[in-house]
């Protein structure tokens, strides 16, 4: 066989870019989880990939592309029989069988989040390895091993069904079974939201993954050295782009005419939402189509993640369920209805009838069916063996304690105290005799300096504000804090995910200030001036008297104390 060095390496980049896509995928399971869980998810993604990699190569890849029966390929360990009949054009066989590791990779990784948080880690394991010796290979080989559903004409160009469905089926069944996390529903059944400790670093794994896409789908046209290939493979990075910028746009108005707000999380969800749902048909559907796909999957997923949430009483923290096996099922539908005739049947939109669009059902039922059904024996016997759900004590704990020995996976961002050298001696006080005036309760002495305390308690977009202001009035001293409080209105309603959020401690500033000569009153009214704004939610000020202050280097007392020592 005749190598061709473009198409290899054109297979080589896109098995790295979806390799990469492991990093993507643990940056947003750890961002949309909270801290004390994050070392258990980073050690997940790392191993579904390390163990799916040798039992693919050991039986996997065997079973979905040997030419075996439409139902199933054959079993070869260690890959050594001969493929021919399945590899693209000048792409040699270990080329092609990293670029398909990677996929299965992929589709084991999407469990993960949303058993996050509650999963053992020997069970994950466990159910991560069936996933990729047997039931990802088998429904591959009906897709892309030339099973029977490749002979009906079903299209699923990268992996919407192949894939991501199968992944999602996985998590669905697996969250139903593990049950929810710990408080996440009260006693009346209603859900309260739990969330994510990071969303700078989820941030970071939906621009991961939205870059590796163009590998996990360009790349799948599995040659470039064509000009057919060339224009196919310009149409599907058009299409993978346009279909996630659709879809997190039609995410973000949804949410906000929908709670009030464009809800953060969900419309990184969208992102990933619009490029599962375009993997299936990017080959197949002109830009048009794809934009519709990408409109569809942003209004789907929002209320898929409702639906989840609130009705079905399932507990997904990542939206998996509904990003990767709904919009999955959704855009290889969709394709059905959308497909050009470019590189497959026509869609019914596009004079091609309702065959094309009855394959791709047959196609999506069929997966769902032979996933649910093979993943539910998996999860109850392990459950029934060692266990499918941590304690309830460690889940409280965090997983990173009671599973990996893990005290904090942030610890080496722990504000730790200024040092000098090891030697060194702490400097000694100079010497003073401080006596504490000795007075009646409420009695003072007449002629007794008066030192009040001015605590301030404001939003914190008004500190800058009320810091100019008291400079301007001779305030030359402060002691700011970060707290959380409320008072009598206690913050109107947020939603995250389209869960209220419990929002009963708001943040705030509290400014505490000692005051000797600047008069208080003045104090005060320069205060209000700059926090006023006649609303709720202003702030306070509280006022009480202040028996004595001390310098601690200098040893000065009273209104000395106060003084700068310009």
């Amino acid at each position: 066989m005749t190598f061709s060095a473009v198409n290899t390496i054109w297979v080589l980049l896109g098995a790295a870019l979806v390799f990469f896509m492991q990093a993507g995928f643990a940056m947003c399971e750890a961002g949309f989880t909270r801290a004390k869980n994050t070392g258990n998810i980073l050690m997940k993604n790392l191993m579904d990939f390390c163990i799916g990699t040798p039992l693919y190569w050991l039986f996997g890849y065997g079973i979905m592309f040997g030419a075996g029966t439409a139902l199933f390929g054959w079993i070869d360990p260690f890959i050594m029989k001969d493929y021919s009949h399945i590899l693209p054009a000048g792409v040699p066989l270990w080329a092609y069988a990293i670029f398909q590791t990677v996929f299965c990779a992929t589709s084991a990784t999407i469990v993960s989040g949303s058993m996050a948080e509650r999963t053992k880690f020997s069970a994950y394991c466990i159910y991560s390895a069936a996933i990729s010796l047997f039931i990802y290979p088998v429904s591959g080989h009906w897709i892309w091993g030339g099973g029977w559903l490749a002979d009906l004409g079903f299209h699923d160009f990268a992996g919407s069904t192949c894939v991501h469905m199968v992944g999602g089926v996985c998590a669905l069944i697996g969250a139903k079974i593990l049950g929810p996390r710990i408080g996440k529903y009260g006693k009346n059944g209603k859900p309260r939201a739990i969330l994510g400790h990071n969303l700078s670093i989820a941030a970071l794994g939906v621009f991961i993954l939205w870059f590796c896409w163009f590998g996990f789908n360009g790349a799948s046209t599995v040659g470039m050295d064509t000009s057919e290939l060339i224009a196919s493979a310009s149409l599907v990075f058009f299409n993978t782009n346009l279909a996630a910028a659709v879809a997190t746009l039609t995410t973000m108005i949804f949410t906000w005419l929908r709670y009030g707000k464009p809800d953060v999380s969900m419309t990184f969800n969208a992102a990933l939402a619009g490029l599962v749902g375009i993997t299936a048909g990017c080959d197949a559907v002109d830009p048009f189509g794809a934009a519709i796909i990408g409109l569809c999957c942003g209004l789907v997923v929002v209320l898929s993640v409702e639906f989840f949430d609130k009705v079905a009483k399932i507990d997904d923290p990542v939206g998996a369920i509904s990003v990767h096996g709904v919009c999955g099922a959704l855009g290889t539908l969709l394709t059905g209805l959308f497909a050009t005739g470019i590189s497959t049947m026509k869609g019914v939109f596009y004079g091609g009838g309702f065959k094309f669009f009855g394959v791709q059902l047959l196609g999506v039922g069929s997966v769902i069916a032979w996933t649910a059904v093979i993943i539910t024996i998996v999860f109850l016997i392990i459950r029934a063996t060692i266990g499918l759900r941590a304690s309830a004590e460690d889940e409280t704990m965090g997983l990173d304690r009671s599973e990996h020995g893990l005290h904090t996976a942030y610890s080496g961002f722990t504000i730790m105290a200024d040092s000098g050298p090891e030697d060194a001696e702490p400097a000694a006080a100079p010497a003073m005799a401080y006596k504490a005036p000795v007075r009646r309760e409420k009695e003072k002495a007449p002629d007794a300096p008066v030192y009040t305390s001015v605590r301030i308690i404001c939003r914190p977009g008004s500190l800058e504000a009320l810091e100019k202001a008291m400079n301007g009035i001779g305030i030359t001293g402060m002691t700011v804090t970060n707290v959380m409080g409320y008072g009598t209105q206690k913050g109107k309603p947020e939603y995250y995910r389209g869960t209220p959020v419990e929002v009963t401690l708001l943040p705030k500033v509290q400014v505490d200030i000692v005051v000797s000569k600047v008069p208080v009153s003045q104090v005060i009214e320069t205060a209000r001036g700059v926090l006023y704004t006649g609303h709720i939610g202003d702030g306070k000020i509280f006022v009480q008297d202040v028996e004595n202050v001390v310098r601690v280097r200098t040893g000065e007392e009273g209104y000395d104390a106060l003084q700068s020592e310009e």
